[in-house]
């Protein structure tokens, strides 16, 4: 029991000193360059929590964080890392987008849960291509969605450029009845883009929770990603869990790609490159270890540094690439958390002796 606390600690720790480490790095470079750390960070705070507008923009950019960090630490939790999610963002938004303004006539009743539904799946049917790989004929999981990644942009492109407008760049805006914008949350958060995304997200929480931990599919899939081996010996289907990881891992990232379409953007346009969203998703998992109640605050943390380092420039001087920065060493310590982990258990270590030799 006393090594299970620890051990708790421990992984508590571990993303605490990452995210404190980064800031400190952060605070480093910027003194290294003649700003004022504490102007940089202060400005940063204003501009995610100075107004209702700030504070419902920091909020909408957590939204789909929330639903790809939950999608990524599924297949992270099966043993695979679905590098892809960024292109299951985008097909996701792309299909989303594509039902709802191809039936504008549509009762929203109908058109708003079609046009989830829509870009969900895209999102799970592009998982699920290198779930099928991966299962039947042992191919990478990363190298197949790293490529997937790559088709679901230029495809993306061409399908708004060459089928949804008449070479133009971005679509035409959905229709009302197929937003998940309410106005009664632009006007509590003073005109942001605010939508009801927040809610989905929350609700995914405790879904996600339940399904990994008091299901039997839950159960499997932890399995399978401890030991492959000892779980088909079990007489579990590796090969359909496998397969399902990966399409519940896309279905939930697809979800943060209609919450930019439905509800942030309204529209979809010709993107220069892959949505950085994806990228922050799986920052986020791999901050909150995985663990629902974790990515939610580390989804925050995120939404924190992205909305309000829009401030930094004019609030402080400090350029918004330290933003960027801030973040890469948070993954850094993160990445690195045996470094981490091995100071904590020297300290922990030299405390026992101390207390022993008095």
């Amino acid at each position: 029991m006393l090594n299970e606390n620890k051990g708790a600690k421990v992984n508590i720790l571990v993303p605490v000193l990452s995210v404190v480490l980064g800031l400190i790095l952060g605070a480093i470079i910027m003194l290294a360059f003649g700003y004022d750390p504490m102007a940089g960070y202060q400005a940063m705070l204003r501009g995610a929590f100075g107004s209702p507008f700030y504070i419902g923009e920091m909020l909408r950019y957590a939204s789909p964080l929330i639903v790809i960090g939950l999608g990524f630490s599924v297949a992270n939790t099966a043993g695979f890392f679905n590098i892809g999610v960024a292109g299951q963002v985008l097909l996701g938004w792309l299909c989303s987008v594509w039902v709802a303004i191809s039936f504008p006539n549509w009762p929203g009743y109908l058109l708003l849960p079609i046009s989830v539904l829509a870009g969900v799946a895209a999102g799970a049917l592009w998982a699920g291509i290198a779930g099928f790989l991966r299962a039947y004929f042992n191919t990478s999981e990363v190298i197949v969605t790293i490529m997937l990644n790559y088709t679901a942009l230029y495809t993306t492109n061409y399908l708004v450029r060459n089928v949804l407008t008449d070479s133009a760049d971005t679509t035409p805006p959905i229709p009302k009845q197929a937003s998940l914008r309410a106005d009664w949350l632009s006007n509590i958060s003073g005109g942001s883009r605010l939508n009801m995304g927040i809610f989905i997200s929350l609700i995914l929480i405790v879904v996600v929770m339940i399904l990994m931990q008091k299901t039997t599919l839950g159960y499997e899939i932890r399995s399978v990603g401890m030991n492959t081996f000892a779980s088909r010996y079990a007489g579990m289907n590796t090969k359909q869990n496998i397969i399902l990881s990966m399409v519940i891992s896309g279905g939930l990232a697809g979800l943060g790609g209609v919450m930019e379409g439905l509800g942030t953007f309204e529209n979809i346009f010709v993107q220069g490159a892959m949505p950085a969203l994806g990228y922050d998703g799986m920052a986020v998992a791999l901050l909150g270890l995985s663990s629902p109640a974790g990515i939610l605050f580390a989804a925050l943390l995120f939404a924190i540094l992205k909305i309000g380092g829009t401030s930094m420039p004019l609030g402080s001087g400090v350029p918004t690439e330290v933003v960027d920065i801030v973040i890469a060493s948070i993954i850094f310590f993160v990445g690195a958390n045996y470094l981490i982990r091995f100071f904590i258990d020297k300290r922990a270590r030299a405390n026992v002796k101390k207390g022993g030799a008095e």
